[in-house]
């Protein structure tokens, strides 16, 4: 198909970008570099010639061969499978050993037992190798969406990601929550479409998903030869060569011609290729107006401007289990992930109110560095840092830029799973590990000669909780392992329940906190029993009400008086999103004395803390003081928060208050012929169908369930399907719940305070 043919589709998107541009070209130099366009581009970049020393050649040159590279995707997709073979070909092992620990050594990234035991990564892991003249820093993330903090903090401190998809499945829910958190910390990525030997694989419409599901344009790099049982290698596009995997584990390549059968299927995944990098970047879109044919290094060069501008994904295939398509991977990751120093980072400069300052990433500034994983190891608290700029050496001292403290490094070390190699000294845009330092997650390090702070990462809210009580009373052993896993994982909370006084942990599924429960058993000898799962429900407003409260007391003394008067207000959906709650203040003339507005906001935290009808938090309410009075001797901030609490409190039960429970994005994948008792199933738990897909013999159902239904909900589809049938779960949003379900939250909550009288 000639070129001129595809113009059609998105011709008019080049003809404007490439008027933009020719336009640019015919400017003078100086006017050029007044546009706004290249005036917002200039700003953007992270360093100038002004401000830097020259970095030195050696540390460019180790620049240039570095990537930070994270392997992500929804369980089941072979991540850590895709990770072994990668330190294989790499040759960081020696040998492959697979998921789920089948000949009793398991995967090397998989090095806890209860990874090994139930076949799924639960903690990510770091390791690092070479690939040619490139060293890799490999970070292999868990799938499953309760153990997402894994991924979150991975994400938040690499450059790149490998984004590996089920040939079958394609894009799942937590594919998609993955592309949002990558989203999140602007990470570009590869996608490896996985299992490529599967039954049902069907590689086009796994592209077609990326495109549609995940609105990110893709195309592949690679053409499949066969699939399926008759899955034998690729063809690349660019170099227009057959690519084989031969030898006992695959780890000879083989180059050939291209199959003739595949020869129209090759030139036409070309065309489709070329117009789609003209979509995203000028310069093959001007190109394409010319019916220029572009070169092989042209089209390598675009692939990877349009990649590390997060405008385009390109797309590989193979299958790791077969030892298939791994070293193409590998030639991608080094061809098309950006290096350290083309990524922008920014830090908060403490001392000059928080500004942003961008990030040099050069060995020879000075050192500033980011904790963002923390384990318990057999030496101390392990820490693992990513170096943004700077050096950090053994034997040199750190600050911490929260309390303080002065720090001495006294051991570095280079994670491979969970084994260590001593190191001297790391350089910018280094992963390593240090030994015996007292931080928290998302906490940042300096030389102590500046005072910038990076940027933490995002932590989702709980949505399940449990009662944990040990079977031996009076051990040690049971808190310190709750305070170890509250500082490894900020989505672990733990609180004590003032009125029945038992130790509460909440998490991000049951799976979540299970794991907890069987790591404190193995690794501190605690048994413990668990209560009913609880769900994280929330109260809120459904109408506006007023309120006009005055709080008056006489004790012989000075007394308390506090007048406060306003209303409160449902905040709309959308609205202020990121905040649960909301204090204005419109106070005028001074009715309220300026020095007790703030007891006000707290005594409003107060009565959001614990609702009124089944004891949850309160969100999405506003409330508004406008006015009030104030007593010259017996007014204080005491009375005005006691007066506060209590008008929120009263005009909170006019609101028609509604409680509201999690809403979980629930994806079942069963066979075709259980399609059916899947619906079923979902519908007796009150869920709303979404979306439903068949492919050949699978089914694929998206729907939208209440959590506090889903409890047992494994069990029924195992049941129900031959144990065929597999779920995942992901939290999406609060919603009221039914009139009768609130009644019955209502008279159990009732129920429980009346048997604690």
């Amino acid at each position: 198909m000639p070129f001129t043919m595809l113009m059609p589709r998105f011709g008019a998107t080049i003809r404007t970008s490439m008027r933009q541009c020719a336009a640019m070209r015919n400017m003078p130099s100086m006017a050029r570099a007044a546009t706004p366009l290249t005036s917002a581009l200039l700003s953007k970049r992270w360093n100038s010639t002004e401000e830097l020393a020259s970095p030195d050649a050696a540390d460019v040159m180790r620049l240039d061969r570095l990537r930070n590279i994270g392997i992500s995707a929804h369980i089941d997709s072979g991540k850590t499978t895709v990770t072994e073979r990668i330190l294989y070909y790499t040759g960081r092992i020696k040998e492959i050993h697979e998921v789920r620990g089948r000949d009793n050594v398991g995967a090397t990234m998989d090095w806890m037992e209860l990874e090994r035991e139930k076949g799924i990564t639960i903690q990510s892991a770091a390791t690092y190798a070479q690939w040619g003249e490139t060293n890799l820093n490999i970070i292999d993330t868990p799938g499953h969406v309760d153990f997402t903090i894994e991924v979150e903090r991975a994400l938040r401190v690499l450059d790149g990601a490998v984004l590996v998809l089920c040939s079958v499945s394609g894009v799942q829910s937590q594919t998609i929550t993955v592309d949002r958190q990558m989203r999140r910390y602007d990470v570009p990525r590869i996608s490896f479409i996985n299992k490529m030997d599967r039954a049902g694989a069907n590689p086009k419409r796994i592209i077609e998903q990326i495109r549609t599901k995940l609105k990110m344009p893709a195309a592949a790099l690679q053409v499949p030869i066969g699939a399926e049982d008759s899955f034998e290698g690729v063809v690349d596009i660019l170099s227009n060569q057959a690519i084989y995997n031969r030898g006992a584990r695959g780890e000879d390549i083989v180059y050939g011609k291209v199959p003739e059968h595949l020869v129209e299927a090759v030139s036409e995944a070309r065309e489709e290729l070329v117009a789609m990098l003209a979509e995203v970047d000028d310069e093959i879109g001007e190109m394409f107006i010319e019916d220029t044919e572009p070169t092989v290094d042209e089209l390598h060069a675009a692939v990877r401007r349009a990649t590390i501008a997060r405008k385009f994904t390109p797309v590989l295939m193979g299958s790791a289990i077969k030892d298939k398509g791994i070293q193409a991977l590998l030639d991608a990751v080094v061809r098309y992930m950006p290096k350290s120093t083309e990524v922008q980072n920014t830090m908060l400069d403490i001392k000059n109110y928080e500004k942003e300052v961008a990030v040099v990433p050069y060995s020879n500034q000075p050192f500033v560095g980011l904790a963002f994983k923390l384990e318990e190891g057999k030496y101390g608290q392990l820490t693992y840092i990513r170096v943004y700029q700077g050096r950090l050496e053994k034997g040199q001292f750190a600050y911490h830029v929260k309390s303080g403290k002065k720090v001495k490094i006294a051991r570095l070390a280079r994670m491979h799973s969970n084994s260590m190699e001593d190191i001297d000294s790391v350089g910018a845009g280094e992963i390593c590990a240090l030994f015996g330092i007292d931080c928290a997650s998302g906490d940042t390090f300096t030389d102590g000669s500046t005072q910038y702070s990076m940027s933490t990462m995002f932590v989702p809210d709980p949505v399940i909780s449990l009662s944990l009580t040990p079977k031996e009373k009076n051990t040690t052993n049971f808190s310190k392992a709750l305070n170890r896993f509250q500082k490894e994982d900020p989505t672990f909370r733990v609180h004590i329940d003032e009125e029945s006084n038992q130790t509460i942990i909440s998490g991000m599924g049951e799976l979540h906190l299970d794991i907890y429960v069987e790591r404190m058993r193995r690794e501190y000898n605690v048994d413990c029993v668990t209560g009913k799962p609880q769900v994280a429900f929330r109260e809120t407003a459904s109408v506006k009400a007023t309120f006009s409260y005055t709080h008056k007391k006489q004790t012989g003394g000075a007394g308390q008086f506090g007048r406060v008067e306003g209303y409160i207000e449902p905040i709309e959906s959308g609205e202020h999103a990121d905040k649960p709650h909301e204090f204005v203040n419109r106070v005028m003339g001074g009715t309220i004395p300026a020095q007790y507005i703030s007891a006000c906001q707290k005594g409003f935290m107060d009565g959001m803390r614990e609702g009124f009808m089944v004891g949850h938090p309160i969100v999405g309410v506003r409330m508004v003081l406008e006015d009030g009075a104030a007593h010259s001797v017996d007014s204080s901030e005491l009375a005005f928060r006691l007066a506060t609490f209590y008008a929120f409190s009263e005009a909170f039960k006019a609101t028609k208050p509604r409680i509201l429970e999690p809403i979980m994005t629930v994806e079942v994948s069963a066979p075709i012929e259980f399609q059916g008792n899947v619906l079923g199933t979902i519908n007796k738990r009150k869920g709303i169908i979404v979306d439903t897909e068949s492919q050949e013999d699978y089914c694929s159902v998206v729907a939208e369930v209440p959590l506090n239904n889903m409890f047992g909900y494994s069990t029924e589809l195992r049941s129900g399907t031959q144990g065929k049938g597999e779920f995942s779960m992901e939290y999406k949003r609060h919603a009221p719940v039914y009139p009768e379900v609130q009644e019955e939250l209502i008279k159990e909550h009732q129920k429980k305070l009346a048997e604690k009288k």
